[in-house]
């Protein structure tokens, strides 16, 4: 049969199945529930009924859906009896609430409390439940299917993951939902969930204060280990930016679920045993901690010092685990202590509570007075009074809602917008004052608490200090580190770096590949200190001073200069004064021979005025001994440049009056007119002039300075002498080389005249010892550094002035002393009688 013979039929047979329809949507009602109903497990009736989410059970059995049939409900197991008290607390708190006549006078509060078994969509599931209802309802065609919802509030849950799911979808209903242990700061961000509010702190908060905490201790090399979801992922996150900020690394940060296989476990355990780390941030939650505590038992990982999150840290299960002595010494954060009264014997009567199976976990008839057991610890009380606080600031805002006053308005329609957005005022609640910010988190306030181990493994809670974040930084986190154990039950704060504090000294240089934590100390440099541990730089000293040995301070350079005191000074000291005593007694010796032929034969005058000169030229260089100032400097080289000139002026006049004296012996010479005594003066005056001039024209423009060499030497500052122009300088010593040259070469043109005593020779000796002392002075004094440049041109002056002195005068005393017969005026003439041959 062909399709177009077939379509006829198959509008036909449409047609009857829409007619169908029809008539069937006339008779029935429109609003169908989709799903099976949700009991829950404790219930109660009342005007305005609050909704209750809690991990009565911890986890679930897995299941292998087949999709080709209808999945079973979620099988719940491991009864966790911590969040059954919770559930107990919020009873207690609505029972009270309606049995007082101040708040919320004559109107009941109900409640419905769920089992979320631990699961993200079965909390999904029964948030739907609480705002839907459970029950099927049957609607007429012409009435609206939507209705108020079924809970004017939510109380729970605990952990993060599961408040975010749920707060995403009751969210754009603005159905408040309170949480006492959700702490991921990613649950303050209003655009994503604008009807939480929470009575514990924001992680942002506890995370900041763990990194402070960490830091206080001197902690910088640290271990992480988290829970796989929100909580954890987050709350390390923000630990870490922290951290960071104070200088403090994470050697390892691994995360972990309960769920995991063991071979995750044991590549957590393997890490932590291979890690030089000491300290373990644990941002845990508890159940994820006693299933790691297990496992930690069995590969004995014990000395750690561990650092916990609020989840774990005060848990009284948890400790009763450690048989070991894992967590022995743990410190942490938790909520500060709290005292509901009437709680603990409220909790004593047991409500009964139906399981998912419809098993009964407690009958509700059990008399557990006197018992002593893990329901009935009330370490948890913190706990339990967030969640009193939290159905407290509920009953707060219904009762400003519906103006109460000696009664309640019951006929305002309830609407959770209305009690989403109300402002809950501050109340008190035992004592303590409570309120929300914008973000709806209650002010950060932390105990931190020291597991101290007591006899009979009884593991104590020790509150040791005190973090408040409403308190300015530096007095928000108090210690008494007198009362701490630490691991291994130790009394010593317990080291946990990845290198030891750089001392003074040093500086920190980062090792290639590895944290900022982790790095090598090195010596700083000569002339540089670090004066404080663990500094990144090293500070150069000022001029003026030098790093000591340790490389810790700065100490005053020693000053350099060539003084008196010291053995180079004294022995050129002495050899002045030996020179101008010499000097001294030359002049003494022609004095009182001054009327004999050999100090007459060149001008005594010009003698005593060399002489004269020589003692001069001796005595300046004391000039260069001593601390330089500001008058020794100009006097040093201003004397030495003109009693040289002076000095050699007389040389060279002598050598003249030789050469003039040979010339004058000539027939028809007149030469001793031109080079009379008169003459001679004013040859001597104008040179030594010209070199005056110089010298004053040196000392206007840019006279000579005392001066601080730092560069000479690192560790000392060599005082000395600035040249001012090193052109003024060059120019007297130049001129006195010109003199010295002009001087040796009359000389040296006199060496054979027919004298027999003929003084121009040892005048050329002489000048060929002044040049060769000068000329091999020039590099030396160049070369020289600090004072040993001083002492290089005392000695030259020192020198030449010996050469002089020796060469010129010290054959005239040799005869005039031990050769009387010589001094004769026909032996000068060289008439004498003849030597005889030996």
């Amino acid at each position: 049969m062909s399709f177009t013979q077939k379509w006829p039929e198959l509008g036909w047979a449409l047609f009857q199945l829409l007619l169908v329809a029809s008539f069937s949507q006339a008779k029935e009602p429109v609003c169908i529930q989709r799903g099976d109903p949700d009991n829950p497990q404790l219930s109660r009736d009342g005007d305005i009924i609050l909704g209750g989410m809690f991990s009565f059970h911890s986890s679930w059995n897995d299941r292998k859906d087949t999709y080709m049939q209808k999945p079973l409900p979620l099988q719940c197991t491991s009864f966790n009896s911590r969040e059954f008290r919770v559930a107990q607390a919020m009873l207690f708190a609505i029972e009270e609430i309606n049995n007082s006549t101040d708040l919320l006078p004559g109107v009941s509060l109900g409640y419905k409390m769920y089992d979320t078994c631990g699961s993200i969509a079965q909390s999904i599931k029964v948030a739907l439940a609480l705002m839907n209802g459970n029950q099927i309802i049957f609607t007429a065609p012409e009435a609206p299917c939507t209705k108020p919802a079924q809970v004017q509030a939510i109380i729970g849950e605990t952990s993060s993951s599961p408040c975010m799911a749920i707060a995403t979808v009751i969210g754009p209903f603005y159905i408040p939902m309170i949480s006492h242990l959700a702490t991921c700061a990613c649950l303050s961000d209003k655009t994503k969930y604008p009807s939480f509010l929470r009575t514990i702190p924001s992680d942002y908060y506890q995370s900041r204060a763990l990194a402070h905490l960490v830091k206080h201790f001197g902690w910088t090399w640290v271990g992480a280990i988290r829970t796989n979801d929100d909580y954890g992922n987050k709350g390390i996150a923000t630990f870490t930016e922290t951290a960071q900020q104070l200088g403090i690394c994470l050697e390892y940060s691994v995360s972990f679920f309960r769920t995991d296989p063991y071979e995750k476990i044991q590549k957590i355990i393997d890490i932590i045993k291979a890690s030089t780390s000491k300290v373990i941030i644990g941002f845990l939650s508890h159940f994820d901690m006693d299933v790691l505590l297990h496992e930690f038992s069995l590969n004995n990982l014990t000395g750690y010092q561990w650092i916990g999150s609020e989840s774990w840290i005060f848990d009284s299960q948890t400790a009763k685990m450690d048989i070991h002595h894992i967590l022995d010494g743990a410190i942490g954060l938790y909520i500060p202590k709290a005292h509901v009264t009437g709680l603990q014997e409220f909790m004593l009567n047991v409500k009964l509570l139906n399981s998912s199976n419809n098993e009964l976990e407690c009958t509700g008839h059990e008399d557990l007075t006197g018992v002593q057991n893990i329901f009935t610890d009330m370490s948890l009380m913190p706990m339990f009074n967030n969640v009193y606080k939290g159905v407290y600031a509920v009953a707060h805002a219904l009762h400003n809602i519906l103006n109460c006053n000696k009664t309640c308005e019951k006929n305002v329609q309830l609407d959770p917008f209305m009690v989403s957005l109300s402002k809950i005022i501050l109340f008190k609640s035992k004592g303590d004052e409570v309120y929300f910010d914008e973000n709806g988190d209650p002010a950060a306030k932390y105990e931190i608490i020291n597991w101290q181990p007591r006899k009979n493994s009884i593991m104590e809670f020790v509150t040791v200090g005190l973090y408040d974040a409403s308190l300015p930084p530096d007095k928000q986190l108090t210690l008494q580190n007198n009362s701490l154990i630490w691991a291994r039950n130790s009394k010593q704060v317990p080291v946990s770096v990845c290198s030891e504090k750089c001392p003074p000294g040093t500086r920190k240089v980062l090792q290639k590949g590895r944290p900022v934590c982790c790095y090598d100390c090195i010596r700083c440099a000569e002339g540089e200190i670090s004066n404080i541990t663990d500094s990144v730089t090293c500070l150069r000293c000022p001029p003026e001073f030098w790093s000591n040995e340790r490389r810790d301070t700065c100490i005053k350079k020693e000053a350099v200069f060539l003084s008196y005191e010291e053995i180079m000074g004294a022995l050129l000291t002495a050899a002045s004064l030996f020179g101008t005593c010499m000097t001294t007694g030359v002049a003494l010796i022609f004095f009182k021979y001054r009327t004999t032929p050999i100090v007459r034969a060149n001008n005594s005058e010009l003698s005593f005025l060399l002489l004269f000169s020589l003692t001069l030229c001796f005595l300046c260089s004391l000039t260069f001994i001593g601390q330089p100032s500001e008058w020794s400097c100009m006097l040093r080289h201003v004397a030495f440049g003109i009693t040289f000139v002076l000095c050699i002026s007389c040389v060279l006049g002598k050598t003249m009056v030789v050469l003039m004296a040979f010339r004058a012996t000539r027939p028809g010479s007149n030469v001793q007119k031109w080079f009379g005594p008169t003459q001679q003066r004013l040859c001597v005056t104008s040179f030594t002039v010209i070199q005056l001039i110089m010298c004053i024209i040196w000392l206007t423009v840019s006279p000579p300075f005392p001066f601080k060499n730092f560069k000479e030497f690192k560790d000392k500052i060599t005082l000395e002498c600035a040249l001012g122009t090193s052109l003024g300088y060059w120019a007297v010593l130049g001129y006195i080389g010109l003199l010295s040259v002009l001087c040796f070469i009359f000389a040296f043109l006199a060496r054979k005249l027919p004298d027999n005593f003929n003084e121009a020779k040892f005048i050329t000796f002489s000048m060929l010892i002044f040049c060769a002392v000068w000329i091999t002075f020039i590099p030396a004094y160049v070369s020289s550094p600090g004072k040993f440049s001083v002492a290089v041109e005392i000695f030259a002056i020192l020198a030449s002035s010996f050469g002089l002195l020796i060469c010129i005068f010290f054959p005239k005393c040799y005869i005039i002393l031990l050769k009387p017969e010589r001094n004769t005026k026909k032996n000068m003439m060289g008439k004498g009688a003849p030597r005889s041959p030996s």
